[in-house]
């Protein structure tokens, strides 16, 4: 391909963006010649992949005029005309015509650009990420598809992620496409301004004083081998852009290289290195983005994950046990209620012996009888709000008659406070999702908790309930049947 621009020029374009000379050139020789310019050009790829940064660079090299308009910075359609009208009278400057400003319709914005554009040899006009632009009608692209045809100095590009069919209603728009980098691209993409080695910067802590000296070929020889290693166990399948990738070395550098800071380990002894921090590449954490900063990472992981598991299946007492009791009631039949939670029921059963059920005479099998499937194995079915309520108020009763220790008063004194606050506890956990609703309301508005309570059902699994039931001491497996 011919080059269109100064081979010093070329150059600086691609030392500045490095991994994109063959979209450079193409857009090139569409908009920085002296030949006509086509009235619409498209740049479409998957997010991060240099689309913005090489218009920009390019438009900064080039001396024809040029304007950029950022659509996630545009609320309305309204915003986006005038936006556009402002950002192009600022690019011609001295030399451009007063306008009114202000754009009712698409229309108005047509005749006020071509009186601001009037007499310019080529204008520029860029819409970056144009997609995504918010509430924007059906006809918004195809009409600014056909400024072109209204202005012949005007050069329209488009940014977007996908182009989809049709997308412009018109033919012979020539696109440029920038796939995404491959892994050889995003390692020298990232290797090319590597972290320091030397504890992260703080400005309210003392830095330290005995920190050891390491060399430029040190870390050109070890940060290169550990963005490979982050790359291909969390990067790949999880985080595969530039952005991200780089935010994941960000937060794993500083621990990983917390061992050679200490002057434990040697940066040429990387082996060593990924052995002792093997626990960052095992977990993913580091791919969550939160605003709070992680706590420092443990060098046992299963022993902080025992921890966070525990912490999670922490709930309040109330709640704990209607979760218990919404588990029951899921994956128990209602016929099985009177059998299972009924006061007369479990006496029976202590007076034949300690709970335990009194055997039943075996039947002989019948070679017709139909095999049924078990309740548990069908799932989670769904109960009303009434019968979870009955079968709360008696599961928990019972368990407070049976134990006489502090911890059962204050679970019966809870289950019978009232059903103002169990009803609130409820809906806390249906603002968490561990109770979700069933039926035919299950996605309409309205209040969830009105009368009749409408059909629910439980949203978590039984390894989780049976957690929560053991903080409870409460033995669940006593009222299941299978």
């Amino acid at each position: 391909m011919v080059s269109i621009l100064p081979e010093e020029l070329l150059a600086s374009l691609n030392e500045a963006i490095r991994c994109r000379a063959v979209q450079i050139q193409q857009l090139a020789c569409l908009i920085a010649s002296d030949f006509p310019s086509p009235p619409n050009l498209v740049l479409h790829g998957t997010e991060a992949t240099g689309k913005s940064l090489t218009v920009n660079a390019l438009l900064k090299a080039i001396d024809y005029r040029s304007a950029v308009v950022r659509s996630k910075e545009c609320v309305t359609t309204r915003h986006l005309l005038e936006r556009t009208l402002t950002e192009a009278q600022n690019a011609l400057g001295d030399s451009a015509r007063p306008t009114d400003g202000r754009c009712e319709s698409i229309s108005a914005f047509v005749v006020q650009l071509q009186r601001l554009l009037q007499g310019q040899k080529k204008f520029l006009l860029v819409f970056d990420n144009i997609d995504r632009q918010r509430d924007a009608a059906p006809t918004l692209l195809p009409a600014l598809a056909r400024l072109g045809e209204i202005i012949p100095s005007l050069t329209t590009i488009f940014i977007i992620t996908y182009p989809r069919p049709h997308l412009f209603h018109k033919p012979g728009i020539p696109h440029i496409h920038f796939p995404p980098y491959t892994r050889a691209e995003l390692l020298s993409l990232v290797c090319s301004s590597p972290l320091p080695l030397q504890p992260p910067t703080n400005a309210f802590a003392t830095p330290p004083t005995n920190t050891p000296t390491f060399s430029e070929a040190d870390l050109n020889f070890l940060y290169p081998r550990f963005a490979s290693a982050v790359h291909d166990s969390l990067a790949q399948p999880a985080s595969n852009t530039l952005p991200s990738l780089h935010r994941l070395l960000t937060r794993l550098w500083p621990p990983f290289i917390a061992s050679i800071l200490n002057n434990q380990y040697s940066p040429r002894e990387f082996s060593k290195l990924m052995v002792r921090n093997r626990y960052l590449f095992q977990s993913e954490d580091p791919l969550k983005e939160n605003i709070i900063p992680p706590p420092t990472p443990n060098i046992q992981p299963q022993m902080s994950h025992r921890i966070s598991i525990k912490q999670t299946l922490q709930l309040p007492t109330i709640p704990a046990q209607l979760l218990v009791t919404a588990f029951l009631a899921s994956h128990n039949a209602p016929k099985n209620d009177t059998l299972l939670f009924s006061k007369l029921s479990t006496s029976r059963r202590k007076r034949r012996g300690g709970g335990a059920v009194a055997p039943r005479t075996p039947r002989k099998h019948n070679k017709n009888a139909q095999r049924k499937i078990t309740r548990r194995m069908l799932g989670a079915q769904a109960f009303g709000l009434e019968r979870l309520l009955a079968v709360h108020a008696a599961l928990f009763r019972l368990v407070g008659e049976d134990d006489d220790n502090v911890d059962s008063r204050r679970r019966k004194g809870a289950a019978g406070g009232g059903g103002a606050e169990i009803l609130t506890q409820f809906a806390t956990l249906v603002g968490m999702r561990l109770i979700v609703r069933a039926g035919a309301g299950a996605g309409s508005g309205g209040d969830s908790l009105e009368a009749g309570g409408g059909k629910w059902k439980v949203n978590v699994g039984m390894g989780y309930v049976r957690q929560v039931a053991r903080g409870l001491r409460f033995d669940l497996e006593n009222y299941l049947l299978e």
